[in-house]
């Protein structure tokens, strides 16, 4: 498009999570940003399938649905979908039997962090400090959903995500974009990326549908990267320094309709790298994670055979259908360059320790939003604009995942490189040596929409037995009562929440008799 034209008209080339996410967010907002109509259209190859080994979304996935308008009760059946707390990680400080800790959603008491530290210390009453400070440890530990049924839909008693099925999450979303969002959707090998006279992307040109012209694209090819990494040549920034992991083996595991449902992600280290178990309504999604330097396949393998035996008995290894994926940590150097702008694996990927993934999807949408390019004459300054704030994003995913593996004190040859001096980055280096004096704070995340707060790092930091800094002890007296009051309401939440089992199997009773009795609006 020639500089000054207005953007009319926006292509989305690529399916799955993250094209039709986009195209369902762009068309159901747009109209709250832009000063004309504006044309959605994704365009999707009929042959890609979406990578579907279990996905973890971030409490913000319930704003992003109700945006969209789509019911929570209905998407939960059909995604078969489960409430996710948060995360437990075991084995990750030494290895022994009882090496546990939690990142939950709830944070802690809204006290200055010096007060809240000094507080746990004094008044957590010995317990680990998510354990003290967050009720959500003990809920999830009982497999308890976060909300009763007859609550208003995306209510919770407790702050929650989901846990769901990626494929059937963009079937679903495809459904409601095309159907009900006015997305115009064509299925169609790209053979060719257009560019104008000016170095814009004009056109994608299809096998069966000619070329497809818009104004402003997004790129959500996956690792293909078609649009902002082949034909506009951004490079790759390789992170795999940092995080050496680079394969993983994953299976689905068919769960009877008595199994519990855990109502957490669990991230179990092993000797080279983690496993991940993923609970949905029908089946777990269990991987192991790995780093090729340690350990090959074969090994990777005898390790998720290992855990299926203990955590899945009665499952044969031999008779489940086993995945393997291989990645490699990084990002593009540009994730909007001129008209294109990559969204979701395109634009990068990450080890999935901490469920980055979607929610840098809803970030990108949103940031394209708030700034949102009305015409060709100012795109290339929201487009620096928009680099500048996801390079600072994903030097803060990359720190936040290294720091769960440079606090551990396991001993095998992988745990020890990964607290190789040279392989942290030299701003959480830093933060680690003020962290012995001063916890986390405000001052050291300044920016409003940090993508994780403060508290997170107080959970993984306490979690690991990072020592915690010496405050005067009589700073803590503000928690005294506030963590009472909190072991109140975790004993009142758990006497009435059901579990996920139990919510799940009322809900689907109340689907089968009729949309009133499911919706969650009663």
């Amino acid at each position: 498009m020639a500089d000054g034209t207005e953007t009319r008209s926006i292509v989305i080339v690529g399916g799955g999570t993250a094209g039709w996410l986009s195209a369902c967010v762009l068309a159901a907002r747009i109209g709250e940003v832009a000063t004309h109509p504006v044309d959605i259209t994704l365009v999707e190859s009929p042959d890609v399938p979406t990578v579907g080994v279990g996905e973890g979304t971030w409490p913000t996935m319930r704003c992003t649905l109700r945006q969209i308008g789509l019911d929570e009760a209905a998407f939960l059946l059909e995604c078969d979908a489960a409430f996710k707390q948060g995360s437990r990680f075991d084995g990750w400080r030494t290895g022994a039997a009882d090496d546990r800790y939690w990142h939950p959603f709830v944070p802690p008491p809204a006290v200055d962090s010096r007060a809240l530290v000094a507080g746990w210390q004094r008044h957590g009453g010995g317990r680990a400090f998510a354990d003290a400070v967050s009720p959500q440890p003990a809920i999830a530990a009982l497999d308890l959903a976060p909300r009763q049924r007859d609550m208003p839909g995306y209510a919770g008693a407790l702050n929650y995500a989901y846990h769901l099925d990626a494929g059937k999450f963009a079937a679903l979303l495809a459904r409601h974009g095309a159907g009900r969002l006015g997305v115009r959707h064509v299925r169609d090998h790209v053979v060719a990326i257009v560019r104008s006279a000016t170095g814009d992307i004009a056109a994608v040109s299809t096998r069966d549908h000619g070329a497809i012209a818009g104004d402003l694209f997004l790129d959500c090819t996956g690792h293909a990267s078609l649009l902002i990494g082949g034909a506009l040549g951004s490079g790759f920034v390789d992170r795999s320094a940092t995080l050496c992991n680079d394969r993983a083996l994953a299976v689905q595991v068919p769960v009877g309709p008595t199994t519990p449902i855990a109502a957490q992600t669990i991230s179990t280290a092993h000797e080279a790298g983690w496993l991940w178990d993923i609970g949905l309504q029908s089946r777990r999604g269990i991987g192991c994670v790995y780093a090729s330097r340690f350990m090959d396949d074969d090994g990777a393998a005898a390790v998720l055979r290992r855990y299926l035996s203990r955590a899945a008995p009665g499952i044969d290894y031999g008779t489940v259908p086993v995945r393997q994926l291989r990645f490699r940590s990084g990002h593009r150097e540009r994730f909007w360059v001129r008209n294109c702008l990559a969204v979701g694996l395109s634009a990068g990927f990450c080890e999935p320790l901490e469920a980055s993934a979607i929610v840098l999807i809803e970030l990108s949408l949103d940031a394209l939003l708030a700034n949102f390019p009305q015409d060709r004459t100012a795109m290339d300054v929201q487009a620096r604009r928009f680099d500048r704030l996801f390079h600072y994003r994903w030097d803060r995913i990359v720190e936040f995942l290294k720091l769960h593996y440079v606090l551990s004190r396991r001993d095998e040859p992988y745990w020890r490189a990964q607290r190789d001096p040279d392989t942290i980055p030299p701003r959480l280096a830093e933060q680690l040596m003020v962290w012995r004096e001063q916890p986390p704070s405000q001052a050291d995340l300044p920016h409003v929409d940090e993508i994780f707060p403060p508290a997170s790092y107080h959970y993984v930091l306490y979690g690991m037995d990072h020592p915690a800094p010496a405050i005067p002890p009589a700073t803590g007296e503000a928690l005294a009562e506030p963590l009472t009051l909190l072991r109140q309401r975790t004993r009142a939440l758990a006497a009435s929440l059901p579990t996920q089992r139990a919510y799940f199997d009322g809900l689907r009773r109340a689907a089968a008799q009729g949309p009133a009795s499911s919706s969650g609006l009663r």
